[in-house]
């Protein structure tokens, strides 16, 4: 069964909006991982002066602050060589965090080993590598991490108390110890690649989402500055014909002077046919900005209305409500929303699409309905999301839709878009809706139910006794 959720995202010029990937090595600032190295060098000398100091353990006091000073080295380099703003490439963060993983893993291994109870801080490098590196860094540095505390399982040196006491886990809480950093690396590196992914996606189609709202203000403005051209261009083009027409009729048939005359007046009503076909898409007129709701649902439609399936629009009041439907105002959201819905039944409808609306006194519901193969049901609950993986297609499904891939971002603005109006959205198949309805049996695809409160979407009915107020002027 194919899905019904599609990649990018069409606005009424027909171009798709698309998110440019972006590589995750390039999101973090080198001062951000010096500021975090320092922080880990003070606790780490921290550290070695209570051990030495307080609980008069014997260690490798030399070897450990040369360890420690390649750490400082390193960062001091890097401060005075580097600028504070310099964003890392992969490499170079994957360089960055395999020093501090090998930099700690040499500390423990003179410490102890995994005797050391900081030892569980291994894992602290590789959180770091799923939360900004690409899965392949992770998987390197997870392994590297693995390895490390494998070796410092068996190859460490001992902590002697100063009667030369050797501090050391019996063998079946050292092999425990290993087993938990092993866990916690691979559960927590894992974790928080997961999460950081979900962040990503969702911002990602966040972000889309705000370009396709705001392509389609641009569109609904540039359609109200053409209006407005037209209605100024008017009256001088209307001037300009009725002269040249003069004109011709004084001139004698035939000559030259007359067909120009004629081609003048052909051209001023051609500049006009233009001009109002270019306004068609909105005009800066306050009254024209609010409309009836069945009128903004088919404008929704329009632009699917010639794509060989038939659009079926039904209309009706219930429980009670007056039979006009209710005055919204032409939100762009919500038209832009509600087009996206009906391109995805028209893309997967066999032959007809209904789109029912339905108003009472508390609430506005808005259904779009296809006789095409529905959602798959093992996506139901996750219609909505962004960037649903992709998935073999059915055979049946096959060149129903070239050139989109199934990722759920169409869907995921449409109900993204819809939200923020006030809406509700749910998605179910015809047949799990409709089972024992025989006028809706033929409606056997997709169910998309919008519902709103009346309250928030229709237009005070007192605006109108109050007026509307006047129209501004377009400002850049």
């Amino acid at each position: 069964m194919p899905y019904r959720t599609q990649q990018g995202d069409l606005s009424q010029t027909g171009q798709r909006i698309e998110v440019a990937p972006r590589g995750r090595g390039a999101w973090i600032r080198l001062r951000t991982l010096i500021l975090l190295r320092w922080w880990a060098i003070v606790g780490q000398i921290s550290a070695l002066i209570v051990v030495e100091q307080f609980m008069q353990i014997e260690i490798a006091t030399g070897l450990c602050y040369l360890v420690i000073g390649a750490a400082i080295v390193s960062n001091l380099v890097a401060s005075f060589v580097f600028p504070a703003t310099k964003r890392l490439s992969e490499k170079e963060n994957l360089a960055v965090v395999l020093f501090d993983l090998l930099q700690l893993g040499m500390l423990l291994y003179l410490t102890g080993g995994l005797n050391n109870p900081f030892s569980v801080l291994i894992v602290g490098p590789v959180i770091v590598s799923a939360s900004s590196l690409s899965s392949r860094s992770t998987l390197f540095l997870g392994l590297t991490a693995i390895l490390i505390v494998t070796a410092l399982a068996r190859f460490h040196l001992d902590l002697r108390s100063e009667a030369g006491f050797v501090m050391q886990m019996p063998a079946i809480f050292l092999f425990g110890t290993w087993v938990a950093i092993v866990i916690g690396i691979v559960f927590l590196g894992v974790y928080s690649r997961w999460i950081v992914t979900e962040i990503h996606a969702m911002s990602g189609a966040l972000q889309a989402t705000q370009m396709a709202l705001a392509r389609e203000q641009k569109l609904t403005d540039l359609g109200g500055v053409v209006a407005a051209a037209a209605h100024e261009l008017g009256t001088p083009l209307a001037t300009i014909k009725l002269t040249s027409a003069e004109l011709a009729d004084d001139l004698p048939e035939g000559s030259e002077m007359r067909e120009d005359a004629l081609l003048i007046s052909q051209q001023a009503d051609r500049c006009r046919d233009i001009l109002r076909s270019m306004g068609r898409a909105g005009k800066d007129d306050l009254h024209l900005r609010r409309a009836p709701f069945t009128a903004v649902v088919e404008e929704a439609g329009e632009p699917h209305a010639d794509r060989g399936k038939t659009l079926i629009f039904d209309h009706g009041a219930i429980g009670g409500a007056s039979a006009a439907p209710p005055v919204i105002l032409r939100r762009p959201e919500v038209i832009h929303g509600l087009r996206n819905l009906i391109q995805n039944a028209v893309d997967f409808a066999d032959a007809r699409v209904w789109v029912e609306a339905r108003w009472s006194p508390g609430r506005i519901t808005l259904r779009i309905m296809d006789d095409g193969p529905g959602f798959p049901p093992q996506l139901l609950g996750r219609i909505g999301d962004p960037l649903i993986p992709r998935r073999a297609r059915a055979q049946g499904g096959q060149g129903r839709r070239p050139g989109y891939e199934g990722m759920g971002l169409g869907l995921f603005i449409a109900k993204t878009l819809l939200e923020r109006s006030g809406a509700d959205l749910s998605f179910a198949n015809g047949p799990d809706s409709f089972k024992g309805d025989s006028v809706m049996r033929e409606r056997t695809g997709a169910v998309v139910e919008v519902v709103w409160q009346r309250a928030d979407l229709e237009v005070p009915g007192d605006a109108e006794a109050g007026g509307i107020g006047f129209n501004e002027p377009f400002r850049p």
